[in-house]
C-alpha cells in the first residue's frame, strides 16, 4: 500500500475498460450560478428515499412541523428519516406515484407549507473532533443522508466499513454523465465546504491519503477545490473524460490501479468512496445541524427557456418546477429524471423530487431522438468492447432474453453497473439495459422468496422441535409426580391406586378370553330363518292383496264355518307347538311365534274351508315329525313340498282360483308356526 500511495502522489493515473464519447451538452447549465428553486405551494415527501426499508412515521394527518423535523423514524440497520423541507400542516398520508422508473405508487407525506420557512431545532457541532465515532455515525443517519450520487445507500451503515480499517479516501467529482451539472457548480461555488466535509470525514476515518477525483472538462471546478485543498494529504486528481469514469470502480481504478473483485466491495481493499455532494451533506448535517432536506437538480435541455441549476426542496413536485424554469413543452414532451444514459421519463409531471434526483431533463425531439425499433443482434462485439466492467453482453443479452438466468449469474450479470454504454453503441438498438435489470429484478425476487419459504421452515421446524421438548418435559413430570404418588403410598403402607387399577383391567381381560365364545354360526342360521320367515310373510300379505278383487262377495260367506275352520287351524298349530317339549327355547330374539292369520270372512266357504283345515294338518304333522326327529333342518321343512289338494276334497269339487288362495293362506299359517330351539353351544 506505501508503494502505490508514493506512485498516486507522483501523478500517476490509470485507465479502465471500454467506455464511450457521448455528446456532453454539459455548457446548457454549467456557466449559470445556482439559484434557488423557492418554494412551492404542496411538498409531497416519500417515506422511503434511500435503498432500505422505509421508517415509522412520526406524524399523523393535521400535525404542525417546524423545517427539519424528522417525519418518519431511524433505527439500527439501513434506516434512514426524512425531514420536512419547510414548515407547515400535514394534510394527508397516502399512496402517490414516486420517482422510480416502474411508476408505481408508495407512501407519501402531503405537507402544506405555511410560508414561514420556520426552522426546527438544530445541534451543530462544530467541534466535531471532540464526537465519538459512534455518535458521528449517528448524527450522519439522523440527518437523513444517502449517496447523492445516484445509489442512495445509506452513507451511515457504508462509512460503519465493517470495521475495515480505510487507506485512501476518494472523493467522486467525475460527474461524466451527459447534461448533468450538479457537481460542478456544487465543486465551483461550495469548495471550502467541501473540504470541511472532508476534514470531518478525515478524523471518522483516519484515511493515509484522501484523493478528489474531477474529469478534466470542470477546469473551474479543479481551480477552487485546488484553492481550498490546503492539507498536505488532499490531492485534486484530474483526469481524463471519459464515460462512465464516474462508477465507483471504475474511478477506483483510475485513480489507484486497483481493480475491485467480482462480488467484492472497496471497503475491503481498505478504500472508500464517496460522491461530492454526499460529502457536502455530511458537512451541513455535523457542523451546521442541517438535515438533508435540499439537494441541487440541474432543469436542462432544450425545451428549457432558462437551463440551469438550482437548490430544491425535497418532495417539490416536478411540475411545479417545470413551470417555474419556464419550459416550453412540445407535443408529446419527454421528461428524463437522470441523464440521457442512466435516467428513466416520468409517467407524469406530479412526481417528487427526492434525494436521488441529480437532474431533469427536457430534451427536444431533434435533440435526442427517441431510439428506434429493436433489431437483430449482428454480432459485431461493440457492446463487449465498450463495457467498463470487462463483461459480455452479447451473452447476458441471451441468457436474459430466455431468462436462463443461472447461466447469466455465472457471467456476472450483477457486476453490470447499468451505464448503457453497451446499448449505446449497439447497431441494432438493442436495448440491453433493459434485459438486465428485468434480470436481476427476478432473480432478486426468486432469492426472496427462497428465503421466505426457508424462514418459514425455519419456523416450522423450530415450533414442532419446541412441542417435542414440551411433551418430553410433561412426560417428564408425569413419571416423577407417579413416581412420588408411589413411594408416598407405600410409605404409608396402602395400595398404588393406578397400579390396582391396572391390575384389576388386566384380570377383566384375561377372564373375558377365558369365557366361552358365541356360537356364531348358530346365531346366524337363526337371523336368516327370522329374515326367510319375514319374506314368506310379505309374499303371502302380497298375494292375499292380489287375490282380493276375486274373492266372492261376502253374502256367500257362512260366519259360523269360517269360525270353526280357523278354530280347527289354531288347535293345530297348538298341538304341534306342544309336540315340540316343554323345555323348548324360544325364538332367539326372545319374541313369541305369532299367531297363525285367520282368514277373511270374503273367502270362508264350507269346502274351501275343509280344505286349508287339510292344508293345515298336514304342515303341523311335518312340523312335529322335524322337531322330533332334529335330523330334518330348518330350510327343509319350509321348502318341502305341500299335500296335493286331492287329498282333502275331490278336486271336481274345487274351484282353482279359490283352492289356489286357500293354498297361499295354509301355507303362511304353516310357516308362522313355533320352529324348533336353537342350540347354543
Amino acid at each position: 500500500m506505501q508503494h502505490l500511495l508514493e506512485r498516486i502522489k507522483a501523478g500517476t493515473l490509470w485507465d479502465f475498460h471500454g467506455g464511450i464519447h457521448p455528446p456532453e451538452n454539459k455548457h446548457q447549465s454549467s456557466l449559470t450560478p445556482v439559484v434557488d428553486a423557492g418554494l412551492p405551494p404542496q411538498l409531497i415527501i416519500p417515506v422511503r428515499q434511500h435503498a432500505g426499508p422505509a421508517g415509522e412515521l412520526l406524524v399523523q394527518v393535521g400535525d404542525k412541523v417546524q423545517k427539519g423535523q424528522p417525519l418518519t423514524r431511524f433505527d439500527k440497520g439501513r434506516i434512514v428519516p426524512v425531514h420536512a423541507s419547510t414548515s407547515g400542516t400535514i394534510t394527508a398520508i397516502e399512496q402517490h406515484t414516486v420517482a422510480h422508473p416502474s411508476g408505481l405508487d408508495d407512501l407519501c407525506i402531503i405537507l402544506t407549507p405555511d410560508g414561514e420557512d420556520a426552522w426546527g431545532e438544530r445541534k451543530p457541532q462544530p467541534d466535531y473532533w471532540n464526537l465519538e465515532r459512534g455518535e458521528l455515525l449517528e448524527r450522519i443517519q439522523q440527518a437523513g443522508i444517502a449517496g447523492l450520487g445516484g445509489a442512495v445507500f445509506p452513507t451511515h451503515s457504508k462509512l460503519d466499513g465493517r470495521g475495515q480499517l480505510t487507506e485512501i479516501l476518494i472523493v467522486n467529482g467525475l460527474e461524466c454523465e451527459p447534461y448533468i451539472t450538479t457537481d460542478d457548480r456544487l465543486m465551483q461555488e461550495y469548495a471550502d465546504e467541501i473540504m470541511d466535509g472532508i476534514r470531518v470525514l478525515k478524523h471518522l476515518l483516519k484515511p493515509k491519503l484522501t484523493l478528489i477525483g474531477v474529469e478534466d472538462n470542470k477546469p473551474a471546478a479543479i481551480s477552487a477545490l485546488t484553492r481550498h485543498a490546503t492539507d498536505a494529504d488532499v490531492l485534486v486528481k484530474s483526469v481524463p473524460t471519459k464515460y462512465p469514469s464516474g462508477g465507483a470502480k471504475q474511478t477506483i481504478e483510475l485513480l489507484t490501479g486497483r481493480q475491485v473483485a467480482k462480488g467484492g466491495r472497496a471497503v475491503d481493499m481498505g478504500i472508500m468512496v464517496l460522491n461530492v455532494a454526499t460529502v457536502f451533506a455530511i458537512k451541513r448535517a455535523i457542523i451546521d445541524g442541517e438535515p438533508l432536506i435540499e439537494r441541487i437538480v440541474t432543469l436542462t435541455g432544450d425545451a428549457f427557456k432558462k437551463p440551469g441549476n438550482a437548490w430544491v426542496r425535497l418532495g417539490t413536485p416536478v411540475r411545479w418546477l417545470l413551470q417555474r424554469f419556464e419550459l416550453q413543452p412540445e407535443a408529446d414532451q419527454r421528461v428524463i429524471m437522470g441523464g440521457p444514459m442512466m435516467g428513466f421519463t416520468l409517467p407524469h409531471a406530479m412526481v417528487p423530487v427526492v434525494k436521488a434526483t441529480n437532474c431533469l431533463l427536457s430534451p427536444t425531439r431533434a435533440e435526442l431522438p427517441p431510439p428506434g425499433p429493436e433489431q437483430a443482434c449482428i454480432r459485431c462485439s461493440a457492446c463487449a468492447d465498450a463495457c467498463p466492467a470487462t463483461l459480455l453482453p452479447q451473452e447476458l443479452y441471451w441468457y436474459s432474453r430466455v431468462k436462463e438466468y443461472d447461466k447469466a449469474e455465472k457471467l456476472n450479470l450483477f457486476d453490470c453497473i447499468e451505464c448503457g454504454a453497451c446499448a449505446w453503441v449497439c447497431p441494432s438498438e438493442i436495448p440491453l439495459v433493459q434485459y438486465y435489470k428485468i434480470a436481476k429484478d427476478d432473480i432478486r425476487e426468486a432469492r426472496a422468496e427462497a428465503e421466505k419459504a426457508e424462514r418459514a421452515k425455519q419456523r416450522f421446524e423450530a415450533k414442532q422441535a419446541r412441542f417435542e421438548r414440551d411433551k418430553a418435559a410433561r412426560e417428564a413430570r408425569h413419571a416423577e409426580a407417579a413416581a412420588q404418588r408411589r413411594q408416598a403410598m407405600t410409605a404409608a403402607g396402602g395400595e398404588d391406586p393406578v397400579a390396582a387399577a391396572l391390575a384389576r383391567l388386566k384380570a377383566k381381560q384375561e377372564a373375558t378370553a377365558t369365557e366361552t365364545p358365541v356360537d356364531n354360526a348358530a346365531m346366524a342360521a337363526a337371523r336368516e330363518a327370522r329374515k326367510q320367515e319375514a319374506l314368506a310373510r310379505r309374499a303371502a300379505k302380497a298375494a292375499d292383496e292380489a287375490a282380493a278383487p276375486s274373492a266372492e262377495p261376502a253374502a256367500e260367506v257362512d260366519p259360523k264355518k269360517a269360525a270353526i275352520a280357523a278354530a280347527l287351524a289354531r288347535a293345530k298349530a297348538k298341538k304341534a307347538a306342544q309336540a315340540t317339549g316343554d323345555g323348548a327355547v324360544s325364538e332367539p330374539d326372545g319374541n313369541a311365534a305369532p299367531a297363525p292369520l285367520t282368514e277373511p270372512a270374503a273367502e270362508a266357504d264350507p269346502k274351501k274351508a275343509a280344505i286349508a283345515a287339510a292344508l293345515a294338518r298336514a304342515k303341523a304333522k311335518k312340523a312335529a315329525q322335524a322337531a322330533g326327529d332334529g335330523a330334518v333342518s330348518e330350510t327343509e321343512s319350509r321348502t318341502a313340498p305341500a299335500p296335493s289338494v286331492t287329498e282333502a276334497e275331490p278336486a271336481a269339487e274345487v274351484d282353482p282360483k279359490k283352492a289356489a288362495i286357500a293354498a297361499a293362506i295354509a301355507r303362511a299359517k304353516a310357516k308362522r308356526l313355533p320352529r324348533p330351539p336353537v342350540t347354543v353351544r
